[in-house]
């Protein structure tokens, strides 16, 4: 019986080589390829490994701006989206109102007993959801103070002509802004 070896017909190629390595050479020929191929990379990936430390250097990059998380959230409301609104509030903060609703000025506060109540209140047909997007909002000026900002934000009822001021609350966690109070909205008709 003879045993035909295989290897001899198949050759070893790395994507971006310029060479093509024969497998028959055995473990030596894999090896110079995968040599070769590292040293052409090698002053891409230093450069890559340079950009990365000086990133970590610098702390970290907050993408948006405490007014852009604003009016993501507004955005998320619109589109009933549970993911987008949890990623920017911070949830715990809001469940800890116990004094007073969360987000809406009412007689008696509302009792939200988890995270996905907030969630729901704030998509399809919650109460939150329906007051807020039955008015004109704009997102105002803000204040950034280190890792706390604020946010003006106004709500116009155009059938009564009243005006709703607030400044929502926002700090920073985990390199983004998270909201993390709604404050109760001031009549300043």
């Amino acid at each position: 019986m003879r045993s035909i070896s295989l290897a001899a017909r198949f050759t070893l190629v790395i994507p971006g080589a310029l060479t093509a390595y024969p497998v028959s050479r055995g473990t030596r020929g894999i090896n110079k390829a995968l040599k070769d191929q590292s040293m052409k990379q090698f002053p891409f990936l230093f450069v890559l490994i340079i950009l990365a430390m000086l990133a970590g250097a610098c702390g970290g990059i907050v993408t948006d701006s405490p007014k852009q998380t604003v009016v993501k959230l507004f955005g998320a409301m619109e589109r009933n989206d549970k993911g987008e609104i949890a990623h920017v509030l911070d949830l715990p903060l809001l469940m800890a109102i116990k004094d007073r609703d969360y987000a809406l000025q009412l007689d008696t506060p509302r009792i939200l007993r988890s995270p996905t109540d907030i969630l729901e209140d704030l998509i399809d047909s919650g109460q939150t959801k329906n007051m807020w997007f039955s008015m004109k909002r704009v997102v105002g000026a803000e204040e950034v103070l280190g890792d706390t900002a604020f946010v003006e934000v106004t709500f116009l009822s155009e059938t009564s002509g009243r005006r709703y001021y607030n400044k929502f609350g926002l700090h920073r966690l985990t390199e983004r802004w998270r909201i993390y109070s709604f404050k109760t909205p001031i009549d300043t008709t």
